[in-house]
């Protein structure tokens, strides 16, 4: 209580004014009495510092509390963080290999095209070389046959020169002067039919005739020299005329001779000699690699046969039921062995599916899945449950699909036991779950 004058929003209250004989009914203050402190409690005092205590415990507890979840919400964010750095540094990792892995394919298939331009460039400097060699070996085989026609004819003219003297002395008579005209028509014969040979062997002709005609000629000449220079001059001019009238038309049928040959493209003595080692190396390589393959052949029939008996003899002995069906099944189809096709056949007919697959296999595999998805997520695995209604308990309604059952005695009323926990209810939710998904797979 204070007797500090009354204020009215923040401000003193004015004060009344009097009027008339108006006084205070106390004019004077009265004086309060003291008082008395209370007397002291021990078990307000005990409950007061208990509260203290608790309030103190509790606030200490929450700041305990406070202090690690900070605690952990800053692991968690170093955690964090140094989850971040790494993921980062494996990124970093992962692009730094991958600009590396470019670099390299870029570098490769940069000098790769360098060494392609490279073998082209060598192949381009050797065709050109192997051109300019060639054209240089024609332009030289050429000058060379036009020089041997050319030394050809010439050595022709002179034997003919050499050889019409005496031909013309043979059938000199001052009395029948125009026989001079038979050797110059002897020689004049022979060039024109040795002309027509080159003309026939030029157009691809037979020209065997023409050959022969202008050797008969030239033996004839030859003839008429040698016994008029017996006869009329010594035998050394005999001789030499003879030689003559058949060596001019010899060395133009050699000429001849070798361009037909050109043309044929007949081989030399050298080259068909290396041809014919060449097609005996080749012939001895074949050989060679036939017997090879022949006796890589005859290797893996031999190691096939034996993997086939050995197959064979495996399931005869691991699955006795299937191979006595699947040789029954190749003896009534005809078939000496048991083959793939027969064996797949007799493991449907017995086991009901292809090879590899059986029920146990299956039904294995079944309680695998079951098994990981329980590890997954976190329940646990109910093998023994045979139906929907296992663990339903004799106290709790029937279900509707299913009739009514005879309460066990003594009979109990509905709401008489506590329902069931969540807890409970969730669990035997995820088992039935379970239960389905696992029907459904082996289905």
């Amino acid at each position: 209580m204070t007797l500090s004058p009354p204020q009215v929003n923040g401000h003193e209250r004015p004060a009344m004014p009097l009027s008339g004989d108006w006084l205070p009914v106390t004019p004077d203050p009265v004086e309060l009495a003291p008082v008395a402190a209370p007397a002291p409690n021990p078990v307000a005092e005990a409950e007061a510092e208990a509260i203290r205590a608790r309030a103190y415990a509790e606030s200490e507890a929450r700041r305990i509390k406070a202090e690690a979840e900070a605690e952990a919400i800053r692991i968690k964010a170093a955690a964090d963080a140094e989850k971040q750095r790494l993921t980062n540094e494996r990124q970093a990792m992962a692009m730094e290999e991958k600009q590396a892995a470019h670099a390299a394919r870029l570098a490769k298939i940069e000098a790769e095209r360098a060494e392609t331009e490279r073998q082209a460039a060598e192949a381009e400097a050797k065709a050109e070389e192997k051109r300019h060699t060639e054209v240089v070996a024609a332009e030289a085989t050429a000058a060379a046959a036009k020089t041997w026609r050319r030394y050809a004819i010439q050595f022709y003219i002179v034997c003919a020169v050499v050889a019409l003297p005496v031909q013309i002395a043979a059938f000199w008579d001052p009395k029948a002067w125009w026989l001079v005209i038979a050797p110059l028509m002897l020689e004049g014969a022979a060039l024109v039919v040795t002309k027509g040979a080159a003309a026939a062997v030029a157009a691809r002709r037979p020209h065997w005739h023409y050959r022969t005609v202008a050797w008969m000629f030239a033996f004839i000449a030859a003839g008429i020299n040698l016994w008029h220079g017996l006869n009329a001059f010594d035998p050394a001019t005999a001789l030499g005329t003879a030689f003559a009238s058949i060596a001019g038309p010899g060395v133009w049928d050699l000429h001849e001779h070798g361009r037909i040959r050109r043309r044929d493209g007949v081989l030399t003595r050298r080259e068909r000699r290396a041809q014919r080692k060449a097609e005996k190396k080749a012939a001895g390589e074949r050989a060679a690699e036939q017997a090879r393959l022949d006796a890589e052949k005859k290797a893996a029939d031999k190691a096939e046969a034996e993997r086939l008996k050995e197959l064979a003899a495996g399931r005869a002995a691991r699955f006795q039921k299937v191979w006595e069906h699947a040789e029954g099944l190749a003896c009534a189809m005809g078939e000496t062995t048991v083959t793939e096709s027969i064996w797949i056949r007799a493991h449907r007919d017995i086991e009901g599916t292809d090879p590899g697959e059986t029920a146990d296999i299956i039904h294995g595999r079944n309680n695998a899945k079951r098994r990981l998805a329980s590890a997954v997520e976190g329940t646990r695995v109910n093998a023994s449950s045979k139906g929907k209604d296992a663990q339903r308990a004799a106290h709790l309604p029937p279900t509707a699909n299913k009739p009514r059952v005879k309460p066990v005695p003594p009979r109990r009323k509905r709401g008489d036991s506590e329902p069931f926990h969540p807890a409970a209810k969730r669990l035997a939710a995820d088992t039935a779950r379970q239960f389905v998904t696992a029907r459904v797979d082996e289905n």
